[in-house]
């Protein structure tokens, strides 16, 4: 069958910006699969990853399928028809039963014994069944292609769906309604240079398509070939088709202009290269939205009133990207610059005309940010507290003020057993963390009040350090009240300070033990309170800054800041179970083998997660001894003894009653390493400890091929099953070895 490349376009209206990558994506994923599932795409293609060119524009979902089939081939069905028992009678003749099913299936023989040719016995599991094989007729590209629009159009990610009237001179009989994410009004299907007829949506296939609403060079665009797509819509209709081309070329004009005006993009990191620099912004949000707006970028330099770098630029930043999608500069210090960029879908002679309507544009908008940042200076955070009493927070919770109260009382809690555990703070002396964090405590929510942070929910924290920093407050307060919602996304930063680290604990924990309390728990992908990401930061501030506080502590405290008939339906072991799991799965994340994190986390003296990583580097370095695995399957072994005796098992050994030299060479020897082990242990040689219980070896499999632990005299298997328990003992003080058992 003669094979050539496929080219699909649907023509719509504007398409939603921020689905529209994704939407594309699947459009031709979809589409692929469909026509590789009926075999009109050559195996040794799909091998060979020659895999479909996607397209997408606002106001086109586009295709480019390499060698399609005009017809699929013809192949061979293996079907089953039903047990010989049923099938065929005692004399070997088909049954009415059989007769029946190959009728049903078109089969029609002149006499039984050339129906019976047609067939073949087969076992089938603990039965022997017939079977049937049958020739299908393989799909033509209509057919195929036809099915493949249907599937895929109803399978892409459309975050809305809306319904519109066809007209009379559509596909569809009368006035007809469809449901799309846009109305559609133009599909293109071409194999090689011959149409394809297809319809979906009211609409049949043709060869014309729509370029850019104002600058096409003509109208409408005919795609002669499906292989001239790419080139005849960027030379007739302006517009670049491939949303990564458009993507990138838009990119390197911004960079270009940024550089002209020795500045660079806000959304680019410092220091990366240029090839690092585009690879990283073309997964950026707003490059991503903006491309998704331009069939054809063209990039402008504005500036607004430097009056207006008064403003923190936090403010002004959100501003220009959320509401304008503008590109903020920053010049060479890393500052704001009052330059910006603009990416404009036409290409004026004289852009004058654009940029002053972007300027003009984009003033009242930075003129509100510095209204209400000169608004918000004028009263202080304290006397703003009040006013939290007046903002619900949860109707089982209280409010706010309520909030406030407890977080203050957590972080109090938090800070003073920080100080006894001997933390290393930064401040002029360790009272001073417990008083700033309860003063950051107190005023950690107040900005929530402010008109800025009701414009901008996102400037949460940020405002408030800039309104701390105003009133007077300690610049480790201000700081704490930026950095008390972090860590607020995978990747992102811990608190700056012990102050901020305490507070972020005690925000987090406050709304973990109220939302558990009160039976909200998250179910499935549905987590609307972010218990996993409270969860997760509260996990990695204990883990990265090794705080030497456990998470069955951190939970008595914020306990007991509430109210006990308030969270009533509090389970301390399923939120510390909710722990384990996060703990679990960043560990994961950092690459470290789950039998590794289950041995640490078995450990008989894990009382902290400060040293977590540390045991599973002596761990790794552990399972790397060639005797490894012998004490892991010893370690193993030694548990499940003690698991299965009835004795009450205790340490005080009587060294006179080893009968066995092996028992007595196993304690002599236990005795010397234990004490190497513990001195290394002590002193947080995690690496060292485990590697000198490797020494135990070859003791400790003469004791298990000579010693019989449950001996029938009771004091001499007590004796012997104290060994062990004290063998056990110091061996799963790191980790649980028996975890690392094969």
């Amino acid at each position: 069958m003669s094979a050539h490349n496929l080219l699909v376009e649907l023509l719509v209206e504007e398409l939603p910006p921020k689905a529209l990558k994704k939407i594309g994506d699947a459009f031709s994923t979809e589409i692929w699969l469909s026509l590789r599932d009926q075999n009109l795409i050559s195996y040794n293609d799909i091998e060979l990853g020659k895999n479909p060119i996607a397209y997408a524009s606002p106001r086109r979902l586009a295709v480019w399928i390499q060698n399609v089939k005009t017809q699929a081939d013809d192949k061979e069905v293996l079907q089953k028809l039903m047990p010989v028992s049923v099938g065929l009678d005692a004399q070997g003749k088909p049954t009415p039963a059989l007769l029946k099913k190959m009728q049903a299936l078109g089969v029609v023989c002149e006499n039984h014994d050339e129906l019976l040719k047609k067939l073949h016995r087969a076992v089938d599991g603990k039965t022997e069944a017939l079977f049937y094989t049958s020739t299908v007729k393989g799909a033509g590209l209509q057919q195929g292609l036809q099915k493949a629009l249907e599937e895929a159009l109803h399978k892409l990610p459309i975050p809305k769906v809306m319904q519109y009237q066809l007209h009379q001179d559509c596909d569809l009989p009368g006035w007809s309604s469809v449901s799309f994410v846009r109305p559609a009004h133009g599909l293109i299907a071409l194999h090689a240079d011959q149409l394809v007829n297809v319809s979906v949506l009211g609409l049949r296939s043709g060869n014309t398509t729509l370029g850019h609403r104002f600058e096409a060079a003509k109208t409408p665009v005919l795609i002669g070939h499906a292989d001239e797509y790419e080139q005849t819509m960027a030379d007739d209709g302006a517009v670049i088709a491939g949303f990564d081309d458009r993507s990138l070329t838009m990119l390197r004009a911004l960079r270009s202009e940024a550089k002209k005006l020795g500045a660079r993009l806000e959304v680019e990191p410092e220091g990366l290269a240029d090839e690092e620099a585009e690879t990283f912004l073309l997964n950026n949000e707003l490059v991503q939205e903006v491309t998704s707006l331009v069939e054809r970028p063209t990039v402008m330099a504005c500036r607004f009133e430097e009056v207006f770098l008064q403003v923190p630029p936090e403010c002004l930043i959100l501003t220009m990207k959320a509401n304008q999608k503008y590109f903020p500069l920053l010049n060479k210090t890393g500052k704001l610059s009052n330059s910006f960029l603009i990416v404009s879908n036409i290409n004026p002679a004289d852009a004058s005309a654009v940029i002053a309507g972007n300027e003009r544009v984009v003033r009242p908008r930075l003129s509100d940010a510095k209204f209400f940042y000169d608004q918000d200076r004028k009263k202080t955070l304290e006397s703003r507290v009040p006013s939290l009493d007046k903002v619900v927070y949860h109707n089982q919770l209280g409010t706010q003020g309520d909030r406030m109260h407890r977080v203050c009382a957590i972080a109090e809690s938090i800070a003073k057993g920080l100080v006894e555990a001997g933390i290393q703070v930064w401040t002029k002396d360790e009272q001073q963390l417990v008083s700033l964090s309860v003063r950051a405590a107190r005023l950690a929510k107040t900005d929530l009040l402010t008109d800025m942070v009701g414009e901008f929910p996102e400037l949460q924290g940020i405002m408030g350090r800039y309104y701390a920093i105003n009133d007077g407050e300690d610049i480790l307060v201000a700081e704490a009240i930026a950095d008390h919602y972090k860590p607020s996304f995978a990747g992102d930063e811990l608190p700056r300070s012990d102050v901020g680290r305490v507070v972020a604990m005690a925000d987090k924990l406050e709304t973990l033990v109220g939302m558990f309390g009160i039976g909200n728990l998250p179910t499935g992908d549905k987590d609307p309170f972010a218990l996993r990401r409270h969860a997760l930061g509260v996990t990695r501030i204990l883990v990265e800054e090794k705080l030497k506080i456990s998470v069955n502590s951190l939970l008595d405290l914020a306990l007991a800041a509430f109210v006990p008939a308030s969270v009533a339906a509090f389970d301390k072991n399923r939120l510390e179970v909710f722990f384990q799991e996060r703990l679990i799965n960043f560990l994961e994340a950092d690459r470290y083998p789950l039998n590794h994190i289950m041995a640490v986390l078995g450990a008989d003296n894990l009382q902290d997660w400060s040293q977590v990583r540390e045991r599973l580097d002596a761990v790794a370095h552990f399972s790397g001894l060639p005797e490894s695995q012998a004490l892991a399957a010893a370690n193993k072994r030694i548990s499940n003894i003690l698991k299965k005796s009835q004795d009450a098992v205790n340490t005080k050994l009587d060294p006179s009653l080893f009968k066995e030299k092996a028992e007595q060479v196993l304690f002599e020897k236990l005795n010397i390493v234990a004490l190497e082990a513990h001195s290394l242990y002590e002193a947080q040689d995690y690496t060292g400890s485990l590697q000198a219980l490797a020494g135990l070896r070859d003791a400790v499999d003469a004791f298990f091929n000579d010693v019989m632990v449950n001996a029938e005299d009771t004091a001499l298997r007590l004796n012997r099953l104290g060994l062990l328990k004290l063998l056990h003992s110091h061996m799963n003080r790191v980790a649980d070895l028996s975890r690392l058992a094969l």
